[in-house]
């Protein structure tokens, strides 16, 4: 059986209580420094963790115009930076979901954290007429307001720029408008997922008061703030 194919079979492999399947017992060795097959080990596990890595930028990139080398240099620092902190919390795997599975969380993280990085390196969050074309829900516009819409959308710049503070309009302007991550816009802040959400949510409260008031009334689809 290749080595591919015993990383497959162990995704099956059961896991018993705190104790470590097969497989995920000779991940877990393999890194060990002092283990023969610790070079080989570490080659085998980068390629998986580059092969989600590729996945999970790709998926999330393309909403933000990643792609070609600035996608696979995202991956590749992924997989390599979630690769060492592997190997720095080894000790900490205890075994309670398989080691592919808990390895796999950090590759996420890391892409999740390049990804938005990347965002605020090339794309400084321009309010440019492509964003305030893909306004996502909850700023609907109902199909007899279309005529409207230009007006509106300079309404909703103004409210924007003169009624929201300097971190609700980075925050709506980053995740509602360019799709930015939460959880990677809140570790670039170095603030929290929270927070975050709290601010988008007191921005578009106050961004459907000041469209009501210039004459442009949102029905909202949240609860009472």
């Amino acid at each position: 059986m290749s080595t591919e194919d015993s990383i497959v079979a162990g995704v099956a492999a059961p896991v018993y209580g705190t104790g470590l399947d097969a497989v995920s017992r000779a991940w877990v060795d393999g890194l060990q420094p002092s283990d023969a097959r610790h070079e080989d080990c570490l080659a085998r596990l980068h390629a998986l963790l580059l092969r989600v890595a590729r996945h999970e930028a790709f998926r999330r990139g393309a909403m933000l115009q990643l792609q070609g080398p600035e996608l696979e240099d995202v991956a590749q620092q992924a997989a390599d930076d979630s690769l060492m902190a592997i190997k720095g919390k080894i000790a900490e795997f205890r075994g309670h979901s398989r080691f592919t599975t808990w390895a796999y969380r950090f590759v996420m993280l890391e892409v999740s954290t390049k990804i938005g990085r990347h965002f605020w390196r090339n794309r400084p969050a321009p309010m440019d007429d492509d964003s305030w074309e893909r306004l996502p829900d909850p700023l609907p516009v109902a199909p007899q307001q279309l005529a409207e819409q230009h007006e509106m959308l300079e309404a909703l710049r103004r409210a924007i720029t003169e009624d929201l503070t300097d971190l609700q309009r980075r925050v709506f302007v980053a995740v509602a408008l360019n799709e930015v991550p939460m959880d990677a816009f809140a570790r670039e802040l170095g603030s929290n997922r929270n927070a975050v959400y709290k601010a988008l949510f007191d921005a578009r409260c106050k961004l459907r008061v000041s469209l009501d008031t210039a004459g442009y009334p949102l029905a909202s689809r949240e609860g009472p703030a």
